[in-house]
Formats: structure tokens, C-alpha cells, sequence
């Protein structure tokens, strides 16, 4: 394990927002799978990684507008602030440290105040002390440096900044920095092939929007500085859609971008507008997955979309080997995408019966393991309402 680089999240507990008053995720696996019926919690739990992600990248204030401010973000009849902790293993001086990361956020007059923001670490084995490295309130705290072995005390400009995206630009912090650089290396993905369709200014760019967007560019950016990443997108393009030969990204005369993709029995390459929406949703998959710097986490929301049943399995092939090296998080709906799936990779979301989000991993159920033991796959189980957490029809 790099001494500066986490290898991935353990666990995430969320309360207080939206459906998820009081939701906890433990022992992740390198692929998380959520699954559940519409409107049960699992954008909402996509939603938490984006609002972290948004927050350590573009400011907390910016991440709190963008949802409506503390009324679109806290529970239904919630007193208390929103509060989220995130674990993590990471090497400190080759000695490997769990990490943890707890924030709690709340209003005050009109504005995000950070209540308390506080990481710690522990020993491999989680003895001993654990020792704070950062502990800050309403702009106020402290943080460990490591170099003296002493806290400092450290005043923010504002109450509603984030110290580890402030204190994490520094070189003296570095336990504080790979924090901020984990989380701020977050993608996550809601890309829809019409996204993908458009003809943007030339420019190469390193890694897909959100949306999907800057295709071409990304295209251009492996073409110049990547070909044998390409050359291996085509190979697996073509091996799942086999009548697609290479994809180009050309300049026009006026600065814009044409994505062309070649089939394998015409002579000329036809303009992305005109593939099928399948084919361009799985090739800016594809960059993602194999991009040559890849997000330390990755997030997928509804692969199925848009995409043929049959490429479902596949998918979750490729998604399964990008998570050797990125944690992956994935929400869906299909049984064909559930039936590549483990159960210890499966969670469940449901609602209770006070109407907030519970959560269930598969493996924890005895029936369901008892079923997977006889021979069953968890896709079949979904369309038999055995998982019966996550059943829109409520069926226990």
C-alpha cells in the first residue's frame, strides 16, 4: 500500500439526511452494489458521496446551495445537524492507520456552520489512543502537526469552512492532504448518451464529465497522450458491441469537436449523433474505467439505462475488474446486472415503517445465502421477491 494514497472506504454512517436518518454501511467492498425500489434511499445514498465530493472540492456553501439549503438536506422532522463519518485504511510511516472522519453540519442565521469536524487515527489493529488530527468547530480548532508533535491552534475565516479542504493545501499536513485529495478525487457518474452526442470546443481533457459531456475531448486526450488506452477501449468495444472497429475524435474547421465511430462493414465512419445510445453510453463507461490515472472512487448511478440487458453481466465483468484498482459504488434496478453480483457486494434499501431508509446486506440474511448456496444467482431472487428488503411490493 502507498504511504499516501487510502485503500479504500470501510465504512460510511449517515444521519440526518434526507431519508436517511440513521443509516450505516460497514465492511464495504471494493464493488458496493445498492439496490432497492424507487424512492427507497438509493440516490439519496449516491447523493451523500456527490454532497461530500461537492463540498471538499467546490466549498461546503456551494454544496448546501446546490440541494436547497439545510430544508433540502436534513430528515423530515429531524432536530440536530446532518452528520456524516467516513473510515478508511491508509499507511502512515508504513504502518497502516485507520482513519476517521466525522462532520456535522447545521444552520445558523441562514447560513452552513461546520458544528464539529473532527479526524483521527489508529493503529492497524485499532488499539491504543486514538489520536486527533484535526478537531475544529464553527471555524475554530486545532490540528496535529507532525513535525513539532504538538496541536496548534488554527482559526478559519469563516464557520462554514471545511479545515481539511483548507489545512489539506498545505504541505505541513500531509495525513490532512490525502484526506482532501481522496475525497475531491471522487467521480461520480450520471451520464446519459444524449450528453455524449455533443460537439465540444477541442481541447483534450483527462477524464469524463459527470455527464458525460466532454466525450470527444476525452477521446482526443487518450488519442494524443494515450493510444494504447484507446487501442484497449476499442478492444473491448468491439468484443461487447462487435460491429464497432475504432472511434475517432476530429477536429472541424471551426474549433469543434466530431466524435465518429467506424463500423466494421462501411467504408466511412458515422457521426456519434447516429449510434446507437447503448454503444455510446458503454464507451464513456469504458473511459472511465480505463483511465490511466482511475478516481479513487467511483460512482455509477442506473447502468442499466440505455443500455441492452444482455451487456449487463458484461458490464458488471468490467466493473469488477476497475475494482482492483477504484472503489466502485453502483445503484440499480436490474436483475441481469444483479445476477454478477456477490451477495456480500449486495445492500438493500427499504423503507421502514416510520418512512425512513433501512439497509441490509445480502449476505447477512440466512435465506438468501441458503439459496445462493443451492445454486440461485441474486438477480433471479430479486424477480422472485426474495429479497425482500429492497421489494417495491413490500413482500416479507
Amino acid at each position: 500500500m502507498s504511504s499516501d494514497t487510502p485503500s479504500g472506504i470501510e465504512s460510511i454512517k449517515i444521519k440526518n439526511y434526507r431519508l436517511l436518518r440513521d443509516v450505516s454501511f460497514a465492511k464495504l467492498t471494493k464493488l458496493t452494489v445498492l439496490t432497492g425500489a424507487n424512492g427507497s434511499g438509493k440516490s439519496t445514498v449516491f447523493d451523500v458521496f456527490a454532497f461530500l465530493h461537492e463540498a471538499f472540492s467546490s466549498g461546503l456553501r456551494s454544496a448546501w446551495d446546490a440541494r436547497n439549503r439545510m430544508a433540502g438536506i436534513r430528515s423530515v422532522g429531524a432536530d440536530g445537524p446532518v452528520e456524516f463519518e467516513l473510515k478508511y485504511r491508509t499507511s502512515v510511516h508504513r504502518k497502516s492507520r485507520l482513519v476517521t472522519y466525522q462532520l456535522a453540519i447545521d444552520e445558523e442565521r441562514g447560513a452552513p456552520v461546520v458544528v464539529e469536524e473532527r479526524m483521527r487515527w489508529t493503529s492497524a489493529q485499532g488499539s491504543g489512543r486514538p489520536r486527533d488530527i484535526i478537531r475544529f468547530s464553527r471555524g475554530q480548532g486545532a490540528v496535529w502537526d507532525e513535525k513539532s508533535g504538538r496541536s496548534e491552534q488554527v482559526e478559519l475565516e469563516s464557520p462554514d469552512l471545511l479545515a481539511v479542504s483548507a489545512l489539506g493545501q498545505f504541505r505541513a499536513h500531509p495525513r490532512v492532504r490525502v484526506l482532501r485529495n481522496f475525497v475531491s478525487g471522487w467521480y461520480l457518474s450520471y451520464i446519459s448518451a444524449g450528453n455524449s452526442r455533443t460537439t465540444p470546443v477541442a481541447g483534450p481533457q483527462e477524464r469524463l464529465s459527470q455527464t458525460g459531456d466532454n466525450l470527444p475531448n476525452v477521446i482526443q486526450y487518450l488519442q494524443e497522450s494515450h493510444p494504447e488506452r484507446l487501442g484497449r477501449i476499442f478492444e473491448v468495444l468491439s468484443q461487447r458491441v462487435p460491429h464497432v472497429e475504432r472511434v475517432t475524435s476530429d477536429t472541424l474547421a471551426d474549433g469543434r469537436l466530431l466524435l465518429r465511430l467506424k463500423d466494421r462493414p462501411f467504408d466511412e465512419p458515422v457521426l456519434a449523433r447516429f449510434v446507437s445510445d447503448g454503444t455510446l453510453k458503454l464507451l464513456a463507461y469504458l473511459t472511465i474505467f480505463y483511465d490511466p490515472t482511475p478516481p479513487p472512487v467511483i460512482g455509477i448511478e442506473e447502468p442499466e439505462n440505455q443500455l441492452h440487458p444482455s451487456l449487463l453481466p458484461i458490464l458488471a465483468d468490467e466493473i469488477r475488474q476497475v475494482s482492483a484498482s477504484a472503489q466502485v459504488l453502483v445503484t440499480t434496478h436490474s436483475p441481469d446486472f444483479l445476477g454478477a453480483i456477490y451477495p456480500q457486494e449486495l445492500w438493500m434499501i427499504g423503507r421502514g415503517p416510520d418512512g425512513f431508509a433501512e439497509v441490509t446486506r445480502a449476505s447477512d440474511s440466512q435465506l438468501i445465502m441458503e439459496m445462493i448456496d443451492a445454486g440461485a444467482q441474486l438477480g433471479a431472487l430479486w424477480n422472485e421477491g426474495f429479497l425482500a428488503a429492497a421489494d417495491p411490493a413490500g413482500i416479507r
